[in-house]
């Protein structure tokens, strides 16, 4: 069988750009393989798939040389129309992908160019919309949308096409776990039922194996540092060496001393073979001991009674009560369309409940104006587009700043200190428009910490991150949590950030609180998970086959393990970023271009860093 899509000694360079973003890659796709890229931001994978779907050269111009074929066909020379009939792709923004002003209008999008007869694009736009189970959607605008559908309804769009090749940016990057498992389930799907070769670019390595995939690609500056099976990937350190996130079952076997073969298949923790790290599972458990409880605090931010309804009759939220503590770090969780982003508006002002109090430091808010909530209470929304309004990222980080009167010597200071944390800081006079969804994230949250909040509100603060920049985000809020005291509330569909970075879950689903609990007890609660649309740990899935009664107190350990190990690794880690950044900043001074530009031909900040590794055991003293 020859390959579907094949490199053979490619190189591409950007035309701003000085090194090359891919190096020497050999590749072979073969048809109806599905194949998983993965790699840390500004490594490359993104500007592979663009290379594919003929993106490179004509959106992003560049140098290339070796061979790329595609279907036989060199993209370079095929052009975006051309390629669009072979290679289907769906962004990670799905916003940035709708024509159409109801569904069925965009679904139908390409067959309208094609000039197809009216009575056969009904038809195929009826058959594509079965296969994604989108038909009660075609009348609908795709703003109205949950963030599952639209990516459902982005699907349908590619797949009108009877494309070849299925190209998946990002799919689970905005969606809550069970609507994930669902999309990578669907993605699956296509890829049996359909013959379609599909390529996944995807951070969230343990939830994109929720299905097989035939192979792993890593990319690693530019290069392919890894192609192989999923066992032989798991089983090996590669993942380690270039700041990806094992699956979090993985993790816990090599802190427990095991060792990770091929052979025991490690894809799914529920086929994998674990005679040889049952024993020794359970020996670090009971090893593994937990401090003692924090005490209570005063409270912050207190919820009492809130109901809130956009359509008289159709609650929204129902008597919602919850309790946050000065300096608590929280996450609330739930399932696309729960009520979780209206909660966080109903705190800041932008909406106003229906009955019930909210409370700000024992005081009742409800006189307050946004703007006097604002000076307490920052908030970081889940789209960055919809909070950007300056062209340039300096600016935009200083305009609160600049609004409130703070000198600009102060302005110059607050904003550069803030950059440096979130990575930022070599391209503070770049456009934003030059850069990647996930680092206009990184510079909302810039503009929200150069306030000096004393409640930050996160929606989705780590979507769109690779592993090093979520960690080094995270590390920077735990810090501003436990030095300043600053009480962060994040809303999110990452289990992982809510199990490593909160003692506490609240959990709300259908509009209503199911849960206030610790975030082990959460993740083991099936009947909550099931409910709220979350995904049961592995962790648990772990502690079960290895015949631990306790897998909540399995989890926990787990947990504080991670957080005494990591935290020691990600402070070494930012010390060898921070040298990093200061050499970016030089060569952007001197007019080259920093070294780490994004793999869509964007800018990315302090490339280089690791995410923490694993290290040896720890007893309840962090030693």
């Amino acid at each position: 069988m020859n390959p579907i899509i094949e490199f053979k000694d490619y190189t591409f360079k950007y035309r701003a750009q000085k090194e090359p973003t891919l190096r020497n890659i050999d590749l072979a796709i073969y048809p109806g393989e599905k194949a998983l890229i993965v790699g840390p931001s500004g490594s490359g994978k993104s500007t592979l798939v663009h290379c594919i779907n003929g993106m490179v050269p004509f959106s992003y111009p560049g140098d290339a040389t070796g061979t790329l074929t595609v279907k036989e066909k060199d993209p370079a020379k095929t052009g975006i129309f051309g390629m669009s009939k072979i290679v289907g792709t769906v962004l990670q923004d799905t916003d940035g992908q709708f024509i159409g002003l109801t569904v069925a209008e965009d679904v139908a999008f390409a067959l309208e160019n094609d000039c197809v007869p009216q009575d056969e694009m009904f038809s195929m736009v009826n058959d594509v919309a079965d296969v994604v189970d989108i038909r009660e959607l075609l009348p609908n605008s795709p703003t109205e949308l949950s963030g599952g559908q639209k990516q459902r309804v982005s699907m349908a769009g590619v797949l009108v096409d009877d494309v070849d090749i299925l190209l998946f940016d990002e799919p689970l990057a905005n969606l809550d776990p069970a609507t994930g498992k669902r999309a990578i389930d669907l993605i699956d799907k296509i890829c049996r039922e359909r013959s379609k070769t599909v390529i996944i670019i995807e951070h969230r390595l343990e939830d994109a194996l929720y299905r097989d995939v035939d192979r792993i690609v890593v990319i690693g500056e530019g290069r392919v540092a890894a192609d192989c099976t999923p066992d032989e990937l798991l089983a090996s350190d590669i993942l380690i060496r270039e700041g990806i996130r094992e699956p979090l079952y993985v993790t816990a076997l090599k802190h427990a001393g095991c060792t990770v073969r091929a052979e025991d298949h490690p894809q799914h923790i529920e086929t994998m073979n674990l005679d040889s790290c049952k024993e020794r599972v359970k020996e670090w458990f009971e090893e593994v001991e937990l401090p003692e409880p924090k005490p209570k605090k005063e409270s912050a931010l207190e919820v009492l009674n809130l109901d809130f309804s956009y359509i008289s009759g159709h609650p929204v939220l129902s008597d919602i009560r919850f309790r946050i503590e000065k300096g608590e770090m929280l996450a609330i969780v739930g399932k696309n369309g729960a009520g979780k982003s209206t909660l966080s508006n109903l705190i800041c002002g932008f909406l106003h409940p229906d009955r019930g109090q909210i409370l700000l430091n024992g005081s009742d808010i409800a006189d307050k104006s946004i703007k006097e909530r604002g000076q307490v209470i920052g908030l970081v929304m889940q789209n960055p587009n919809q909070m950007i309004s300056k062209p340039m990222i300096f600016d935009e980080v200083a305009l609160g700043l600049r609004v409130r009167g703070v000198p600009e010597e102060e302005v110059k200071e607050r904003v550069y200190d803030k950059l440096k944390i979130c990575g930022l800081y070599p391209f503070r006079n770049w456009p934003v428009s030059a850069l990647s969804f996930g680092q206009k994230k990184r510079v909302t949250i810039a503009s929200i910490l150069v306030m000096d909040p004393e409640i930050l509100i996160l929606d989705e603060p780590t979507a769109g991150q690779d592993y090093r920049h979520y960690t080094e985000i995270m590390e920077f809020l735990k810090e501003l949590n436990e030095s300043l005291g600053i009480t962060i509330v994040m809303i999110t569909h990452d289990m992982h950030l809510m199990l490593e970075y909160t003692d506490r879950a609240i959990v709300i689903a259908d509009g209503q609180m199911i849960a206030d609990d610790t975030p082990a007890n959460v993740l083991t609660n099936e009947s909550v998970a099931d409910r709220a649309y979350l995904k049961k740990t592995s962790l648990y899935d772990l502690a079960v086959r290895c015949g631990i009664e306790d897998a909540s107190g399995f989890v926990e350990r787990f947990i504080y393990y991670e957080r005494t190990v990591a935290r020691k690794a990600a402070e070494q880690g930012s010390m060898d970023g921070a040298s990093k950044d200061v050499k970016a900043a030089e060569e952007e001074q001197t007019g080259n271009e920093p070294a780490g530009r994004a793999s869509t031909g964007k800018p990315d900040g302090a490339s280089g860093r690791k995410a923490p590794a694993a290290g040896k055991k720890v007893t309840s003293d962090g030693r």
